[in-house]
């Protein structure tokens, strides 16, 4: 059947773009941890990429409305593969914003993190490899994992700005530094959101309505 090879082949194409973003998140937190410049910027000049390709997405998805019209589960897939292309690409945006903090990292007095950075960017690594795992195979147990995980990264970066606030108080010699690693763990937590998004679209994708502000679902 001609739609659902396009559907089919659509569906790739927002894999295609999964795995660059997932590959962009990595490397910001590469760049972070490493105080890289260099790499940082490589992040930067991959998001021109993410952008295009996620217009060619969504004008092959509006194509395909257009013409074929489709239905039920077929027209619920192109719906959702709308929203998680808009999500990707603010996933792209976001590790470009945290990478730009590297850059300014690498300008200024090296400090501690005052925060646990490691685990906050692995968790929010975890739920974007798990929410694309989840499209894959339409898990929609996978999928709920993943918004229940969100709730772990906001309580990550509600400390942080505790902490920072503290630390501010403590040391104000450190006010860029810190307010720095209080932006990064922003982006993070955002990333994360968006991340939460797509899981959740993927339960829509499976069960047919949406969840989104549906605590009962986790």
């Amino acid at each position: 059947m001609i739609l659902h090879r396009k559907i089919q082949k659509i569906k790739k194409r927002l894999l295609a773009i999964g795995a660059i973003v997932e590959e962009q998140v990595d490397l910001a937190v590469k760049s972070i941890v490493n105080r890289d410049s260099e790499l940082a910027q490589k992040v930067i000049d991959g998001d021109v990429a993410v952008d295009l390709m996620e217009v060619d997405l969504e004008e092959e998805c509006l194509k395909v409305l257009a013409l074929h019209q489709p239905m039920a589960v077929d027209l619920r897939m192109i719906i959702a593969i709308l929203k998680m292309n808009n999500d990707l690409e603010r996933i792209g945006d976001l590790a470009v914003d945290a990478t730009e903090r590297a850059i300014v990292l690498v300008e200024q007095e090296p400090v501690d993190f005052p925060f646990d950075f490691s685990t906050m960017s692995q968790a929010v690594q975890k739920m974007l490899k798990q929410s694309l795992d989840a499209l894959i195979n339409l898990d929609m147990e996978l999928a709920v994992q993943v918004c229940a995980s969100d709730d772990a990264v906001d309580a990550i970066h509600a400390a942080v700005y505790r902490t920072v606030a503290e630390e501010l108080v403590k040391k104000p010699q450190h006010v860029s530094q810190l307010l720095t690693y209080l932006s990064v763990s922003r982006y993070l937590e955002r990333i994360a959101d968006h991340t939460t998004n797509i899981a959740e679209d993927v339960i829509y994708l499976v069960k047919g309505n949406i969840v989104r502000h549906q605590d009962d679902i986790y």
